[in-house]
């Protein structure tokens, strides 16, 4: 199956090398139905460490032949972000990117160009946490980067 990836800021084509069957049989271990448009956005989505907004999603998929609407995309991330598949990564109030890689890492955030792109831990130190709020426990910190061109 070909999909679009806009990794790079720019579209290629490129094949999926999650199966279908790995697809659903990732859907199923987190207690999610295998549609059909779900298991075409977990093909996209996991074929390789990607940041993608729903609306890349929704054009991927589009362009794939599969008809789904903006409302199921929609929903489908927020699924597969609340079951832990993709990690939401909210970069202004306006811009969510859908990180394949779950794993705790911060992000750099080009303005220019609306690509997002990992930050390695080890080049990332943070000395101190503030005082947490009374009643709170840390949950995680996500750390943002924005940069643009000189």
């Amino acid at each position: 199956m070909k999909l679009t990836s806009f990794t790079e800021g720019k579209t290629n084509m490129f094949e999926t090398s999650l199966s279908k069957a790995a697809a659903i049989g990732m859907l199923q271990e987190k207690d999610i139905n295998p549609t059909q448009q779900r298991i075409v956005i977990a093909q996209l989505l996991f074929s390789q460490p990607q940041h993608l907004s729903a609306d890349q999603v929704l054009s991927c998929v589009q362009e794939s032949g599969t008809h789904v609407s903006k409302a199921t995309v929609y929903n489908t991330m927020s699924l597969f972000a609340e079951k832990g598949l993709v990690r939401e990564v909210i970069v202004d109030p306006t811009k969510v990117f859908y990180d394949s890689n779950t794993s705790h890492h911060h992000h750099f955030y080009n303005v220019d160009d609306g690509k997002l792109t990992d930050i390695m831990d080890e080049g990332l130190s943070l000395e101190q946490m503030p005082q947490l709020p009374e009643g709170t426990a840390l949950d995680g910190v996500d750390i943002i980067v924005r940069v643009r061109g000189q």
